[in-house]
């Protein structure tokens, strides 16, 4: 599945997952993942948000995780609660939100986004 600008990439397999992970290291895009659920009522909340951020922010990746689907992923990155953000940058994790909590969601990621533009 090829990640189109300005959309949210939902991984399904882990080799999706991978493959999107591998892009982004390489891109040095920031990388926003939503941890998520389908019976996660604040989840389904925020994603009409994450899906206008993708649309205003093509230089961001943003890559959607059901934690049931893939259970090692949320796993490996211990995530404990839904939904959970995580923010990358060269396959490092530099942030992390957890709720869906839009004003400091957009905050963190003009946060990431300004320092990687005056680098």
């Amino acid at each position: 599945m090829a990640a189109e600008e300005g959309q949210v990439v939902s991984c399904h397999t882990l080799e999706a997952w991978n493959e999107q992970l591998q892009k982004g290291n390489e891109s040095k895009k920031l990388v926003v993942v939503d941890f998520t659920a389908s019976w996660c009522a604040p989840c389904r909340f925020i994603t009409p948000f994450l899906v206008e951020l993708a649309k205003r922010l093509p230089d961001v990746t943003f890559l959607k995780v059901d934690v049931d689907e893939l259970k090692p992923v949320a796993q490996d990155w211990a995530v404990e609660a839904m939904p959970t953000f995580m923010f990358l940058k060269e396959g490092t994790i530099v942030d992390k939100v957890v709720g869906a909590r839009r004003e400091e969601l957009q905050q963190t990621i003009a946060k990431h986004t300004a320092s990687s533009a005056s680098a």
